[in-house]
């Protein structure tokens, strides 16, 4: 009899639970998905009940056959993807293509790849869960529906490779209405007063001014400040109040996806993307010295607070051996969920607290090793003894009408702040010495110093709060908002400039379309209750068809009107309110192949076009394009004066012996370009492989000898020939599944290999 098989979803794993099940298993991956939806159409037949079409994916027909050839013979197949909705769901498409009568499945769900947490997953198999599969179908076929129908209006209406979606279009509409508040944003002036005093004993101390009158201190302009000043030019300043209290301080609990995704983009400088590939690394195991790889965390993809008992247990018995027992709980400390969540696992954790940080750090490449650190502590502390903060706040009257105010603070017991005390980075700006005072005791006055400050528009969205954002407005769940970010950026429509969230021009043209086209599927409160519906289809209380449908009807009613009334920038274009200066009509925005532009309506009478700009407020201005007949140097091929004009790719040198003679040069590339050091693999070419920046902001790589050589790739070539189709060179790629490796640039040939140095870059 062929042994029972496991089928895992990451080939990774395998190693991993090999190591645990010994030679009772055999074991296969899936390679993530092995069906989905075509490609080339909607695979949803919105009259039967939205029934969806799945096709097996063409990559994945030898993954399929070997599941297949493996599966020969097993009478039970247990099924063990990732624990969530679209592990689910590859769970289900497996049992579909391995359906044989008298095979059993069985679910099982692993929260750690570790020996227990294999065992108890193999222990407590369940029946696939039908509802949950519901749920994620509900999410792709929502998510198709829209993208799949909005995406080709936007290519008739804008450009063609423009997409739709159901989540990333309100993410743009958050980012552009960020940026619009930001650009009408008018600062009010305000002014501060301290004063710095010093009491009968050092040290000397600054305080400030709280309240004027009994009310609190609001000065708005220089001259009330100087009225201030004045008034207070020979008072008196005395203590006339303090106040003493002791402050305890709660941990933190465990992570979640999402907070652990803003930890990392705050601490670590990581991205949300980098974060969830070193995390899965640490979750599908790490060689750490035992015979083969062993799991290093829970899941990575959760929003629930929970922790197992025992996982508490053993970190409070980890609190006592390396801190004291006056840092140890005397029960573990739970958390509850305040939202409502998917809890079907607990927080992210270290699968065993003992793995230190500093045991692993010698088997941990310096991201993973960053990562757990953090993951690590935060679980820790979270079942460490509250800290312990005494604050002394002293308020000191002068001239009768005014109340200035200065605290400080010392730590009582650090509590779990202890597991933090190495990383603290307090300066004599961060903590205040104040000195033994009181009630009634005059103080000296050294300087009075008013300073002038301006109200700030709101920030632009980081990575961090913008993940923050989407999860306070319940807007896709924690493993989306990685793909979602990477999506915005690839698509053109924000880009990322010093870590800082900035809406393109394309961003804000799209944006307004959809808003004024599909008004609903923008709205915030909408896309939350969208989420908190799939959660009913998943909890059994909503049906799936009744979702699609109360969904759909209002749908394709609006993308109708729109196909209609949706304006057309390749046509008519977006109204400016500007005139055009040759004729005095409306000049409008449009888009051709070299991007946006303005255009005026009274073409073809008036053939007027000009680029544009948006000032900080958003207010468009005409730029004349470029034009220098000034000859900047001889052409190298005929002699004859090279001119400077401006293209589809910026400014060039162009031959004034054109058409005769078509040599160009672009313009200052040797500094706005990094030379890889490759040579181009154009045959007869000189140049070398630089990456560029395309004009959506997006790295690509091509010739130095451009445009007189057009090579460009977006992936960075390696100058390594194929050893199975011969190409001269491969590119570099790199997925969450396989990590960096180098690929043949040729369709046809599927070479692939790994690279072994495998560090993880943003």
């Amino acid at each position: 009899m062929a042994k029972p098989l496991i089928i895992v979803e990451s080939p990774t794993k395998i190693k991993t639970l090999t190591k645990y099940i010994g030679k009772d298993y055999n074991v296969a991956a899936s390679a993530g998905h092995i069906r989905d939806l075509p490609v080339k159409n909607l695979g949803i037949d919105v009259e039967d009940n939205f029934k969806a079409e799945y096709v097996n994916i063409t990559n994945k027909a030898k993954v399929i056959a070997n599941l297949k050839k493996i599966a020969k013979g097993a009478d039970e197949v247990y099924l063990a993807p990732d624990p969530d909705r679209e592990g689910e769901a590859i769970a289900f498409h497996i049992m579909d293509i391995l359906k044989k009568k008298g095979r059993v499945f069985h679910r099982v769900l692993i929260h750690e790849l570790t020996k227990k947490g294999i065992t108890e997953a193999l222990e407590n198999q369940l029946i696939p869960d039908a509802d949950k599969y519901d749920a994620q179908q509900a999410r792709r076929k929502l998510d198709r529906l829209v993208g799949y129908q909005i995406s080709p209006l936007l290519w008739q209406k804008v450009q063609r490779g423009l997409s739709a979606g159901r989540v990333q279009s309100v993410t743009v509409k958050i980012i552009c209405d960020r940026e619009r508040e930001i650009r009408i944003f008018d600062p009010e002036e305000y002014w501060t007063i301290t004063a710095d005093l010093l009491a009968q004993d050092p040290p000397a101390f600054n305080a400030a001014l709280v309240k004027i009158n009994n009310k609190k201190a609001k000065v708005t302009c220089e001259k009330q400040a100087k009225d201030i000043l004045t008034d207070l030019e020979s008072a008196s300043f005395v203590v006339d109040q303090i106040k003493k209290k002791t402050v305890k301080r709660n941990p933190q609990p465990p992570f979640i996806t999402s907070k652990l995704q803003q930890d990392a983009i705050n601490r670590l400088r990581f991205s949300a993307k980098k974060t969830m590939v070193v995390a899965q690394q640490l979750y599908e195991g790490v060689n750490i010295g035992t015979d083969g790889p062993e799991g290093l965390i829970t899941y990575m993809r959760t929003d629930s607070i929970r922790i197992a008992p025992e996982a508490a247990n053993e970190a409070l018995e980890l609190i006592a051996r390396d801190f004291g027992q006056d840092y140890a709980l005397d029960e573990p400390r739970v958390f509850k969920n305040k939202n409502k969540v998917q809890d079907a696992h607990e927080a992210i954790r270290p699968t065993s607290v003992f793995n230190t940080p500093q045991k692993l750090a010698s088997f941990l490449n310096e991201d993973q090793f960053k990562l757990y650190d953090l993951i690590w502590k935060r679980f820790v502390a979270s079942q460490m003894t509250q800290s312990q903060i005494d604050q002394k706040s002293i308020m000191i009257k002068a001239a009768d009408a005014y109340i200035f105010s200065v605290s400080g603070s010392t730590v009582r017991f650090p509590g779990f702040m202890a597991l933090y005390a190495t990383e603290e980075k307090t300066t004599d700006k961060d903590i205040q010495a104040l000195p033994t005072v009181e009630e009634g005791a005059q103080l000296e006055t050294n300087k009075i110093t008013p300073l002038q400050h301006f109200t700030k528009p709101p920030p632009r969205f980081s990575e961090a709060s913008l993940v923050k954002e989407l999860e306070k407005n319940g807007i896709g769940r924690p493993s989306t908002y990685a793909s979602i970010l990477s999506v915005i950026r690839d698509k053109g429509y924000v880009d990322l400039e010093k870590r800082y969230f900035i809406p393109s021009e394309l961003g804000f043209i799209v944006n307004d379309l959809l808003v004024a086209s599909f008004p609903t599927l923008l709205d915030i409160s909408f896309t939350a209750q969208m989420e908190n519906n799939l959660d009913d289809v998943e909890s059994g209380k909503l049906n799936e068809v009744e979702l699609l449908t109360a969904f759909y009807d209002g749908f394709k009613k609006t993308l109708d009107d729109a196909g209609e009334n949706m304006i057309s920038v390749k046509g008519v274009g977006v109204p400016t309110g500007i005139q055009c200066p040759l004729c005095q009509k409306d000049v409008n925005i449009k888009i051709g192949k070299n991007g946006h532009f303005l255009a005026c309506t009274g073409y073809p009478e008036c053939s007027f076009t000009s680029n544009y700009l948006r000032d900080e407020r958003g207010i468009i201005s005409i730029v004349e394009k470029f034009e220098d007949n000034t000859p900047v140097k001889d052409c190298p091929k005929c002699k004859e004066p090279m001119i400077q004009k401006e293209g589809r790719f910026g400014l060039f040198l162009a031959c004034t012996g054109y058409p005769e003679c078509k040599h160009t040069e672009s313009v200052g590339q040797e500094n706005s370009n990094t030379d890889t050091g490759v040579a181009c693999f154009e045959p007869g070419c000189e140049g070398t492989i630089v990456e560029k920046n395309s004009k959506r902001g997006k790295i690509f790589y091509g010739c130095s000898k451009y445009p007189d050589c057009g090579f460009a790739s977006w992936d960075r070539p390696v100058d390594k020939r194929c050893p199975e189709c011969g190409s001269v060179f491969l590119v570099e790629k790199e997925n969450k599944r396989e990590g960096k490796f180098l690929k043949c640039p040729n369709k046809a040939c599927k070479y692939k290999e790994k690279i072994i140095q495998d560090p993880i870059s943003d």
